[in-house]
């Protein structure tokens, strides 16, 4: 049996989407189990015994001053450590996923996967911390920004904005890692197929600014219908107060490792993001 953690969230969903025909899925959620209250958490996965747990929950940190960091810890990290310790005994295997803020984003090339973690937020920091607690059978795979179909995302939150505004602004600086929520499932399992432990990364192919990303969402959304007008763009000084809460930063993931063991092709993040709003499109 595979439990997956986050069962509602964008991966979670993606990944019983795309499950393949071998795997029994439990997918859960806080309702289901909070992996906050450790115990209950231990005691659950023991019962179970499952045969890999994914672990996709995560506590996010957007806004330090309304955030408990004890419950970010606590889900982040505690939890990852109690759940290492439930498939130790039972002789199973955790599936993390990680995030490419356990960079400082400093690097002039892209990360790979050994490379010093220089963690410089919270969020990050506490996923720093749950990777340490993995094993070497276990398998860690960062990522990007997910966005998905039908979720609370930056995605759709861009289209909510460019109908409201003639003019959107958007942070200066460079992404590097957009990340859709299906590619990501795919490669989840695909891993998981070939039996992989250690570290692993996986992000959309190529890089863009946040302006070619608000160009490229306003350029298909308008097409699809699903904003009236191509709003301008604009790049944000530091020192104006953002309408749209955007990462300034999100280092760049070297991925060449993971396609070499699967043998897939990337796919590019104008291509994923283009598939998203046909879907999202045909949910309106």
């Amino acid at each position: 049996m595979i439990i997956i953690t986050g069962g509602n969230g964008q991966l979670g969903q993606a990944l019983q989407q795309h499950a393949p025909s071998w795997a029994e899925v439990n997918a859960i959620d806080v309702e289901d189990c909070d992996l906050a209250d450790i115990p209950m958490l231990r005691a659950r996965l023991v019962v179970e015994a499952p045969d890999v747990i994914i672990n996709t929950a995560a506590c996010r940190a957007d806004d330090p001053a309304e955030t408990d960091m004890g419950y970010l810890r606590a889900v982040n990290a505690d939890a990852v450590a109690a759940m290492v310790e439930a498939v130790d005994q039972t002789g199973g295997k955790l599936v993390q996923i990680s995030t490419n803020l356990v960079f400082d984003g400093s690097s002039s090339r892209p990360y790979r996967p050994y490379d010093v973690r220089v963690p410089i937020c919270a969020f990050g920091q506490s996923k720093t911390e749950s990777e340490d607690h993995l094993r070497k059978q276990d398998l860690l795979i960062r990522t990007g920004l997910i966005y998905s179909t039908g979720h609370h995302n930056f995605v759709r939150s861009m289209i909510t904005l460019m109908n409201e505004r003639e003019e959107i602004d958007v942070p200066a600086g460079t992404i590097g890692a957009l990340t859709s929520a299906s590619g990501l499932a795919r490669t989840v399992w695909s891993l998981i197929a070939q039996g992989a432990n250690g570290i692993y990364h996986h992000c959309d192919e190529g890089v863009a600014s946040w302006e070619q990303i608000a160009a490229a969402i306003a350029e298909d959304a308008h097409a699809l219908g699903l904003i009236r007008r191509i709003p301008a763009i604009r790049m944000r000084p530091d020192h104006e107060p953002p309408a749209l809460a955007l990462p300034r930063v999100q280092p760049p993931l070297d991925c060449h490792a993971t396609r070499a063991l699967l043998g897939e092709e990337p796919i590019h993040w104008r291509e994923a993001l283009r598939q998203m709003l046909h879907e999202e499109a045909g949910l309106r």
